[in-house]
């Protein structure tokens, strides 16, 4: 079974006796929930609540291991040590590049995925090297799970973690004390005031490119992001797209007609006119 390469994945180690507690006030995750064997997302927020970087974060002996793109791992390093003040914690940006995500049989010892778990999928993560099969797999298991990802599926300080599903993936901690956004994210939680989430998009023929619209007749309700082949995901209004639904009026990606669905795991519906608070 498949066990994929992810270059652009680097390291950030987070070590000192004061770790955890500087974590745990820091970003969305909950910490002192965490397992030994377990890897869960997170977030940094901007004080409107908004996703500054995303990352995964396992426990690694006494300290934490921090994955996140390439492309982010120097500016969340500075943006940490400029939080640290007199904290004792340390970080490190780690030499090893990339991580590899293995899974069914090839699923080796190492930290599990709380995202895939969700979706009944056990899938480690481990740095460095270890897998030949092409990322275009790993990347149709993403999809078909529902789990979308900075870059691709969203940009930074654009998205609210309840968009991304970091409130059902192990993401987001709500018996945890304050941290960056905290507020925000709270009542919004509290509220049910969440009206863009994730959906899986089937096609009826090949999806055009990242970044096309979704549209009920010229209403913009998404945009597409990661695509493979027919399917994809998108951050839509679900109370706009559970409205088409109801009515039976077509949704499309460009010139593409498609259906749209909620990750089965999320337990999450399509709001109608008649209960918006569903969702």
């Amino acid at each position: 079974m498949p066990a994929v390469f992810l270059r652009e994945r680097s390291f950030i180690r987070i070590a000192g006796a004061e770790a955890e507690a500087f974590l745990h006030n820091l970003i969305t995750t909950d910490l002192v929930s965490l397992g030994a064997d377990a890897a869960r997302p997170g977030a940094l927020l901007t004080p409107q609540g908004k996703i500054l970087f995303d990352f995964m974060i396992w426990r690694d002996g006494t300290g934490f291991i921090l994955e996140t793109d390439s492309e982010q791992r120097e500016s969340l390093l500075k943006r940490l040590t400029m939080y640290r003040l007199r904290a004792k914690v340390d970080f490190v940006a780690e030499d090893i590049q990339g991580v590899t995500a293995a899974w069914g049989d090839a699923a080796a010892d190492g930290p599990k995925d709380s995202r895939f778990a969700k979706a009944g999928i056990v899938l480690t993560r481990i740095p460095g090297e270890h897998g030949s099969d092409p990322e275009t797999l790993y990347d149709t298991l993403r999809i078909a799970s529902g789990i979308a990802v900075s870059g691709r599926d969203f940009a930074l300080q654009d998205a609210f973690p309840h968009d991304v599903l970091m409130d059902l993936n192990g993401g987001l901690g709500f018996r945890k004390g304050c941290y960056i956004g905290q507020e925000v994210v709270s009542r919004m939680h509290h509220r049910g005031t969440a009206r863009r989430r994730v959906v899986i998009v089937s096609g009826s023929s090949e999806l055009p490119p990242s970044g096309t619209e979704l549209t009920v007749g010229s209403k913009p309700i998404g945009a597409l992001g990661s695509t493979a082949g027919n399917a994809g995901l998108a951050i839509v209004r679900i109370d706009r797209a559970g409205k088409a639904i109801a009515e039976e009026a077509p949704i499309r990606a460009g010139e593409v007609d498609v259906t749209v669905s909620l990750p089965t795991w999320s337990g999450l519906s399509f709001p109608t006119r008649a209960d918006e608070a569903s969702a």
